[in-house]
């Protein structure tokens, strides 16, 4: 039966195919209304999302080969067929010349071809032709006028086309904004606005929780729907047109978690599919549109946070979502980091988004995470589908409890991803004094049978500026920070430092170390304390 549907598949996409590149399909994305742009946005409104470095003359472009190279790579083609670029030219370029080359570019895919029209590249060329306009537009003879606003409709109907087969939200909603932005842009284009705007409403109700925190669970991707419903609500705004509800209630819900998983920690958390990205350019922008959020809650979106002014501790207490939201997820339920004075202390390895590479899957496993490991097999099943790792079985928080008073800090939780295949639950509880600057933490394995005895691990992966060193008596094991120093200790079982890597700053790896206590399930509850003292 899977072979059949597999065979129906292909033959569904082969037709698709040819109908897109059809004169049928042509004519259909063709029928537009000749009017001029109205609204024209500010192109500063997307510096939430676009580095702007204004450091490229436009005559550094050949006019007659820009378009005539085909020795790029995928990534170096999307990038130049995208025209993000456009926002780092310096604004005193000739405006004749950049018309020249995006006529060139119009002559050359005016219509539908499957690359240079790829759905988020198309997206993307849609909002910086628009939000470029001075450059793009301006000074331009009704000739180029016309063909201008002709062919900007025309890739907007073929993203209304295409918008819903579009597997991943994030490129949903970059096509949802640009057909937006035509809609406030087009006076009479209405229709476009209607449909963007419902769309928008649906992408909201798809990528967030009951809560407003993302599906995925995945931080990252959790900021960069909030820069885009922003982004939206400044394009409404600026063009003096009616602010639909929905859009003020998702970003509200989308500040909450923006609050709690940034704001209140300065630092990004490695947790499903994050890396290193520091928002405090987001913050700045955020400020400057008047846009205040705030969180006092210290567990939402399946995380736990609490801190002081010196001390912050973050754990994965959340089930694994859906397996359609899991693209990014990684398997470190129960996983912590903790920051000390803004360093990381403990921190997970960091994620490697790059999927056609066994890297990706090693960031995806539970032993790239700070958390337990039984048999070197990670908590959750994944199975390879459309060249992602998605999740096949994964697993459910049992329980968690959390302590937050001024003295005492206690962090309680569990998780059934062993429970199948080992019969075992794995239960954590992380206890900080802050007078003292201890954590005492213990790991229990429970098995719910009396099985077999299995090899398990724990490890507390640090970042790559930490050191570590073992003692002579083999029974501690130093942390060195920049400024301050803390010992590791675990009594009864093995610890030792082992090699790693760290996937921290996007797609890049680089050596780090982790402490690796190791030991065997000899016990009906087998119960591994450790302690992390500051010296």
């Amino acid at each position: 039966m899977i072979y059949v549907n597999q065979f129906f598949f292909k033959i569904f996409n082969q037709l698709r195919k040819i109908y897109l590149h059809s004169s049928l399909y042509d004519r259909k994305i063709s029928k537009v209304q000749n009017n001029n742009l109205y609204y024209k946005p500010s192109s500063h409104l997307l510096s939430s999302l676009i580095k702007y470095q204004k450091k490229i003359k436009i005559y550094d472009f050949s006019l007659a080969e820009i378009w005539g190279n085909n020795n790029l790579s995928d990534k170096d083609f999307k990038n130049l067929h995208n025209f993000y670029w456009l926002f780092s030219l310096d604004l005193k370029s000739s405006k004749e010349d950049l018309q020249t080359i995006i006529k060139n570019w119009i002559v050359l895919n005016e219509n539908y071809n499957s690359k240079s029209w790829n759905f988020d590249s198309t997206a993307k060329r849609i909002i910086s032709w628009l939000s470029c306009h001075n450059l793009t537009y301006e000074q331009s003879d009704e000739n180029y006028k016309n063909i201008f606003n002709r062919i900007i409709k025309k890739q907007t109907n073929h993203l209304i086309n295409e918008v819903n087969k579009s597997i991943k939200i994030e490129d949903k909603l970059i096509g949802c904004a640009s057909i937006i932005l035509v809609g406030l842009c087009y006076q009479n284009e209405k229709n476009y606005l209607s449909f963007g705007s419902n769309l928008l409403k649906k992408i909201s109700k798809l990528a967030l929780d009951n809560h407003g925190f993302s599906k995925s669970r995945n931080i990252k991707q959790h900021i960069f729907y909030l820069k885009y419903f922003i982004l939206i609500r400044e394009w409404f705004k600026e063009s003096q047109t009616f602010i639909p509800e929905h859009i003020d209630e998702t970003i509200y819900y989308l500040g909450q978690g923006y609050a709690f998983v940034w704001q209140n920690t300065g630092y990004d958390l490695l947790f499903n599919g994050n890396n290193i990205s520091n928002n405090k350019d987001f913050d700045v922008y955020l400020k400057r549109f008047g846009y205040k959020f705030k969180n006092e809650n210290y567990d939402f979106g399946g995380y736990i946070i609490l801190k002081n002014k010196k001390i912050c501790i973050a754990m994965d207490v959340g089930s694994t979502p859906i397996s359609n939201h899991t693209r990014d997820y990684q398997s470190g339920a129960l996983s912590f980091e903790i920051l000390s004075n803004g360093q990381k202390l403990i921190s997970n390895c960091g994620y490697y988004k790059k999927k056609n590479l066994q890297l990706n899957q090693l960031s995806k496993s539970t032993a790239a995470q700070s958390t337990l490991v039984i048999d070197d097999n990670s908590s959750c099943k994944f199975k390879k589908i459309n060249n992602n790792l998605l999740i096949k079985k994964g697993l459910k928080i049992l329980k968690k409890n959390t302590t937050f008073e001024k003295n005492y800090w206690k962090i309680e939780a569990s998780h059934d991803g062993y429970l199948k295949k080992y019969n075992s639950i794995h239960e954590r509880r992380i206890e900080f004094y802050p007078e003292q600057m201890k954590f005492i933490g213990e790991d229990k394995i429970i098995k719910k049978k009396t099985n077999n005895n299995y090899k398990f691990d724990i490890r507390f992966h640090v970042e790559p500026n930490v050191k570590l060193m073992k003692t002579q008596d083999n029974k501690t094991i130093l942390i060195e920070l920049d400024n301050e120093g803390w010992k590791f200790t675990c009594d009864n079982y093995d610890i030792n430092i082992d090699k790693g890597l760290y996937f921290g700053k996007k797609n890049s790896y680089t050596d780090n170390q982790n402490i690796f206590v190791t030991g065997v399930t000899n016990n009906q509850v087998e119960s591994i304390s450790w302690q992390i003292t500051k010296l």
